[in-house]
C-alpha cells in the first residue's frame, strides 16, 4: 500500500551538537539522510544546541530549524544530559507541531536507505534497538544491583516481565534499550517524563557518589533510565524492536559474531560508526561507495 507522506506521516528528528566534533558529524549526517533516504529525507530536522556558536554554518531553511538548548549549570556538564534536555524539549514542541513521531538521531549516524520502520503508524508507540553490549546492563539471571534497583525505585517499576538480548555479545538481560536512534509517539509524554527521572538522579547525591562515581555508569544513566521508564510505560507487544540494519554499530564490527556481522554495506539503514574507521571485511557498492570516498580517502 502506498503511502501518503504528507497528510498521514508527521516525522520530525531530533539532533543535539555539543562539539566542534559534532558540527562536523552532523553535517554529514543531515548529507547522508538527504541523499539516501528517500522521502524520509524530505522531513523536518530539529537542530539543538549547547552553545549558538556551533550553529556557525549551518542555515536555517523550511525542513531544518535551529534552537538554543537552555540548561542549568549544574545538569549542563552531566554526560549526554544534553541529550535528554533536547528530547524532553522536541516533545513539548511537538504538540503544537503536530508530529506524531519523533526520531532521535545520534550526531555519529549516517543514514544509507529510507527508515521505514520508523512510521510508527496505530500498532507501535516506540520502536528501539536492543543494547549492542551489556555494559552496566543487568543480567536478568542475577539479582538487581544498586544502581539498577535506586533507578526502578525512582521510575516506579514494579516488575520486569521480559527479556532482551543484547547484540553484540549475546547477553540476557533486563529490558535495557540503545539509543544511537529510536522513534518515539510524543503524545505518550516519555521523553518530559525521562527529564523528569532523570533530574531526580543526577540531584541524587547519596545515588551519585555510591553508584555514579565512575565515567561508565554516569555516561550510560540516560539510557537506563529511559530503558526503565519505556519498559514500564508502553506494552511489549507496542515496542517494535528493530532489525539490526538499524543502529547497526560499525565500531563493534570486529567483536560480532560472524553469524550477525554485516557483510553488505549498501543494505545498512542507520550506521552507528562512532570513533571507528572500520570497513573492513564489508561489501561496499555505489552510490554510497563514491560518496563515501569523497568524504573519506580510502573507504576500503
Amino acid at each position: 500500500m502506498e503511502m501518503n507522506f504528507q497528510n498521514d506521516i508527521r516525522i520530525h528528528y531530533i539532533i543535539v551538537i555539543s562539539s566542534q566534533v559534532e558540527v562536523q558529524q552532523v553535517k554529514l549526517l543531515i548529507e547522508s539522510l538527504r541523499r539516501f533516504g528517500g522521502k524520509f529525507g524530505e522531513y523536518p530536522v530539529w537542530l539543538f544546541f549547547t552553545d549558538m556558536k556551533y550553529s556557525v554554518g549551518f542555515s536555517e531553511s523550511g525542513t531544518v530549524k535551529l534552537f538554543h538548548l537552555k540548561m542549568d549549570s549544574p545538569f549542563r556538564n552531566y554526560p549526554l544530559a544534553e541529550k535528554v534536555f533536547a528530547c524532553a524539549l522536541a516533545e513539548e514542541m511537538a504538540a503544537l507541531a503536530g508530529v506524531n513521531t519523533l526520531i532521535w538521531l545520534n550526531p555519529d549516524c549516517l543514514i544509507f536507505n529510507p527508515l521505514d520502520l520508523f512510521v510508527l503508524g496505530d500498532q507501535y508507540d516506540a520502536a528501539f534497538r536492543p543494547v549492542h553490549i551489556r555494559n552496566v546492563g543487568s543480567l536478568a539471571n542475577e539479582t538487581l544491583d544498586g544502581y539498577w534497583q535506586r533507578v526502578y525505585e525512582v521510575v516506579r517499576v514494579n516488575q520486569v516481565p521480559y527479556t532482551i538480548e543484547s547484540f553484540v555479545d549475546g547477553q540476557v538481560i533486563r529490558p535495557y534499550f540503545n539509543t544511537h536512534c529510536f522513534a518515539i509517539n510524543p503524545a505518550r509524554g516519555i521523553l518530559q517524563a525521562w527529564r523528569a527521572y532523570f533530574l531526580t538522579l543526577l540531584l541524587d547525591k547519596e545515588f551519585q557518589d555510591a553508584y555514579c562515581h565512575d565515567a561508565l555508569h554516569q555516561i550510560f544513566l540516560h539510557q537506563v533510565v529511559l530503558s526503565a521508564l519505556v519498559m514500564k510505560s508502553i506494552d511489549q507487544a507496542r515496542i517494535l524492536m528493530l532489525p539490526p540494519d538499524y543502529s547497526y554499530p560499525l565500531h563493534l564490527q570486529d567483536k560480532l559474531p560472524a553469524a550477525r556481522r554485516n557483510q553488505y554495506f549498501n543494505k545498512l539503514v542507520c550506521m552507528v560508526y562512532e570513533d571507528s574507521t572500520l570497513l573492513e571485511g564489508i561489501e561496499i557498492n555505489e552510490p554510497i561507495f563514491s560518496w563515501l570516498k569523497a568524504i573519506r580517502p580510502d573507504p576500503k
